[in-house]
């Protein structure tokens, strides 16, 4: 155990700062401080020194200057143990230094902020990481406090053991800082290098426990700031495979933010019910309609409000999740009747632009798909040309088939999914899975489109779907035998539209 007798303090946050320094002073420790930090010090009337009475320099360049010198860090770095140190620091008259507490300006915070990039420059702290670094390297003797988070296991311990702390708990203390500094250095870089492919460097501290992975035998954790994205209004903690479905959930809702009042229910991160209808309740029993029997236990989510007539429908329903931008007093107090049910309320979404998956020993990077086709962007294909309300259908159909695993075919009509095909492993069997489910839920598909996320290699599925009624398709585009598919909808007056953009999700 060494016991604690000099301290240097230089924080940008003083929130419990004040029971530290009391403590501190209390146990005879000698504090060491600078600018705003030595303020503070003073207004509780405890003694501290100033480090420019020892650096003998003042504060220089607007601050970014303070504790950069010899005396400092000579204080922090020299090994108790060895006698040319301790002779070293004799000669030059330099104090030991026992403790260090500093954290790091609050550079995230500003980027998160907007700020201009002259004051985001400043937050780059030099000082303080120096200090940090210094310290957990010299554990063996130093011990550094480097987050407000560890304030009050800190004084707890330095009450208790009456300051003193043992090689294992500097250790601790030095681990702890280096993952400070290494995120803190990770924010800088990807700062400056937001649009580079060069490097992948990811770093998040934002961790919560799962009760497990996607089965229990699997340990399962999420790295994330779930608050800024949701308010969890009700409900138990959400699990692995709750946090898939609410993630596709969210991404799909992106695409009919600005639509009308819009409903999905989501199962093992496909859509097995959506629709767009003038009412919230309305667009719930549609989207039910497509396939109350996968709504069991699914993920429910709506782009506008859910009120209390729509409520009371869902009650009705097991469901895992329910996602609102808002909720009516009435209806919120009907859902929580259900002790488990999650609710949430979404905030605006800041998405990443780029996707991360770990394969193999290392990592798939990729831009998100972030296209939305519209009427514009459509190529007419066919003699044929689609009507107003098919267009709007089109739309409708391949945002739902971006979402859905691919191999996939999406039938929908009047703005409601009717079935899609999902993960199937040749497009053939997708429209045939889409068609038997449609018709087990009792749809009529006269008259239904038709999404594909990639090209027809073959004219089979414009076949397949002519014959159950489906005269309206939207597909990319792009094989060799388009002419093929192209023809059997000529000849059988068939509309086909080409997006020239794949969507596949695997």
């Amino acid at each position: 155990m060494k016991k604690i007798q000099s301290a240097l303090i230089s924080v940008y946050y003083k929130d419990g700062l004040d029971e530290i320094v009391k403590e501190l002073n209390a146990q005879g420790v000698q504090i060491f401080s600078t600018g705003g930090t030595q303020t503070f010090i003073e207004s509780h009337n405890i003694p501290v020194t100033p480090v420019e009475s020892l650096t003998e320099y003042p504060s220089i360049l607007g601050g970014r200057v303070k504790t950069l010198h010899p005396k400092i860090f000579g204080g922090i770095l020299n090994r108790r143990s060895l006698k040319e140190d301790q002779e070293t620091i004799e000669e030059y008259n330099i104090p030991a230094l026992d403790l260090v507490i500093v954290d790091l300006y609050p550079f995230e915070e500003v980027v998160a902020s907007k700020a201009p990039h002259s004051d985001i420059i400043e937050k780059i702290d030099i000082g303080g990481i120096s200090l940090i670094r210094a310290a957990a390297k010299n554990y063996a003797d130093v011990l550094v406090v480097s987050s407000t988070n560890q304030y009050s296991a800190f004084l707890n311990e330095l009450k208790a053991q009456n300051g003193a702390f043992s090689l294992e708990q500097r250790k601790s203390y030095a681990g702890a800082s280096f993952q400070i500094s290494s995120h803190y250095d990770t924010s800088i870089f990807n700062y400056f290098e937001e649009d580079s492919n060069e490097v992948l460097k990811i770093s998040n501290t934002q961790k919560r426990s799962l009760r497990y992975g996607e089965n229990p035998h699997q340990k399962g954790m999420f790295f994330g700031d779930f608050g800024a994205i949701f308010n969890q209004l009700h409900g138990k903690a959400l699990s692995y495979n709750n946090l898939l479905d609410v993630d596709a959930a969210t991404s799909l809702m992106q695409e009919f933010i600005n639509d009308g009042p819009t409903f999905a229910i989501m199962k093992h991160n496909n859509a097995c019910g959506l629709s767009t209808r003038t009412t919230v309740k309305e667009a719930y029993e549609s989207a039910l309609a497509a396939d109350p029997v996968s709504a069991f236990g699914g993920v429910l989510i709506s782009n506008t409000a859910v009120d209390k007539s729509t409520a009371e429908l869902i009650n009705s329903l097991f469901c895992e999740v329910l996602i609102a931008p808002s909720y009516d007093a009435a209806g919120l107090e009907i859902l929580k009747q259900k002790k488990n049910r999650i609710l949430l309320e979404s905030k605006p979404l800041i998405a990443s632009k780029q996707s991360v998956r770990s394969v193999l020993n290392g990592f798939l990077v990729q831009d998100k798909d972030m296209v939305i086709e519209t009427e514009d962007s459509l190529e007419n294909a066919t003699n044929e040309k689609p009507s107003r309300d098919e267009i709007k259908d089109l739309l409708f159909a391949n945002k739902i088939a971006k979402h859905t695993k691919s191999n996939t075919i999406v039938l929908a009509k009047g703005l409601q999914l009717l079935a899609s095909g999902t993960g199937q492993t040749s497009r053939v069997d997708a429209l045939r899975q889409a068609i038997h489910k449609a018709k087990s839920f009792e749809f009529d598909l006269n008259g239904a489109v038709m999404a594909s996320d990639a090209f027809f290699p073959f004219p089979d599925c414009v076949e397949i779907a002519h014959h159950e009624g489906v005269d309206t398709v939207i597909q990319p585009g792009g094989s060799i035998k388009d002419k093929l598919s192209i023809e059997y909808c000529n000849a059988n007056n068939m509309k086909m539209v080409f997006t020239g953009i794949r969507h596949f999700k695997h």
